[in-house]
């Protein structure tokens, strides 16, 4: 385990994620993200909506925070990731939230959209490990992030669940605002899998290792074919991949003309046979009517409220 940096460390000059903006968020300065010196929670619950082995019967214990460092202008939470939306907490607040959602009967905790505030949520995770958790700690992420930041949650995470959304640094440009994009996400997830190593599922529901999501794009805009031969190359194909269907059309997607329409069904189901193809065994894939579905609105105190049971994957 890596020696656990003091948050205010990395807080005096932030470089938590490829952006470097090196503001000091102690001194109320702020980034690209608009993260401060608190975290910010914009809803936690149980979560259905994820992979089988995630939600599993009793669902994910997710945890929101709030804003984002990559922004796409699709995001489906655009709500929460583009604005300071929710509640600060401390870290020993969020170590009670894990142990309330543990309590609720989630099989594990899911961060989401963590990056921002590492070294706090890695503060929690020790206080809650200390007062024995006792369940798996997913950290779902962008991936867009520093490998210096992966290394600090080393022995804190069990397992990781990064979205490799691009492979195009032009198009990670476009959409999120990011051209370096595509290499810094790939070495934080190799950095990811060395400390964790494949997907473990024990009884149907995960344990340790590293779970790839990758959200395909209309028009093959996302380079989904090309991520998959990177992934077989420098991963493996023993990897356990999501292969996730639910695009929509959402908040800025108009400035782009090809992300004005949802997917095809023969663009998706051509990516599930390369798959399958490559051969890769262990893959989740999903019903494209599904994609409603999994579009929050965080102005409400349940955003799910219309969540199927994950019964999509």
């Amino acid at each position: 385990m890596i020696p656990m940096e003091k948050p205010g460390d990395a807080l005096s000059r932030c470089e938590l994620c490829p952006r470097r903006c090196g503001v000091n968020r102690l001194d109320g300065q702020s980034g690209y993200c608009g993260a401060g010196a608190s975290m910010v929670v914009a809803h936690w619950g149980l979560h259905f909506g994820e992979e089988p082995p995630i939600s599993g019967s009793r669902g994910s214990g997710n945890v929101f925070f709030s804003p984002c460092n990559l922004r796409c202008l699709f995001c489906q939470n655009h709500q929460i990731s583009h604005d300071r939306l929710g509640k600060e907490v401390s870290p020993e607040d969020l170590a009670g939230i894990f142990f309330l959602l543990k309590t609720s009967g989630a099989h594990n905790i899911n961060l989401v959209s963590p990056t921002p505030y590492v070294p706090l949520i890695a503060q929690a995770i020790a206080i809650a490990r200390e007062r024995g958790i006792g369940i798996p700690i997913v950290y779902n992420t962008n991936a867009y992030e520093n490998v210096h930041t992966i290394e600090m949650l080393d022995g804190l995470i069990d397992v990781y669940l990064p979205d490799l959304k691009y492979w195009s640094g032009p198009v990670a440009h476009k959409l999120s605002g990011a051209p370096n994009y595509p290499g810094a996400a790939m070495e934080a997830i190799t950095a990811m899998k060395m400390q964790v190593g494949d997907l473990q599922v024990e009884n149907g529901l995960v344990t340790r290792g590293l779970l790839i999501r990758h959200l395909v794009l209309p028009a093959h805009l996302a380079g989904t074919k090309k991520i998959v031969h990177w992934i077989k190359e420098s991963l493996g194909v023993q990897t356990f991949l999501s292969l996730m269907a639910q695009y929509q059309p959402l908040h800025d997607a108009s400035l782009h003309p090809a992300l004005m329409r949802r997917l095809a069904v023969h663009e998706y189901d051509e990516l599930v046979e390369f798959l399958i193809a490559a051969g890769f065994e262990n893959v989740f894939v999903q019903e494209l009517g599904s994609a409603p579905l999994f579009v929050p609105d965080f102005t409400r105190e349940e955003p799910f409220k219309e969540q199927g049971t994950g019964s999509s994957y």
